[in-house]
């Protein structure tokens, strides 16, 4: 297993965009993506607080894609 860096919802919202989500709503700090598959996921985004490490994995579950997928991405 790679170590991750410290990443905020807006970083983790970036690097899903390039891969084809786009944002379908956002209710108070969370933000709703989706992708043209039907794939969706919940990015929290608390302006300088860092994405916790079982978040993080439960975003890449939902978006179908491992960590060395992402980092690549980075």
């Amino acid at each position: 297993m790679s170590i991750l860096p410290s990443l905020t919802g807006k970083d983790i919202i970036g690097i899903l965009k390039k891969t084809g989500f786009r944002i379908e709503r956002q209710r108070g700090s969370h933000v709703f993506l989706r992708n043209q598959n039907g794939l969706t996921t919940v990015v929290p985004v608390h302006s300088g607080e860092i994405i916790g490490h079982g978040l993080f994995a439960k975003i890449l579950r939902d978006v179908e894609m491992t960590k060395e997928d992402f980092l690549r991405l980075l």
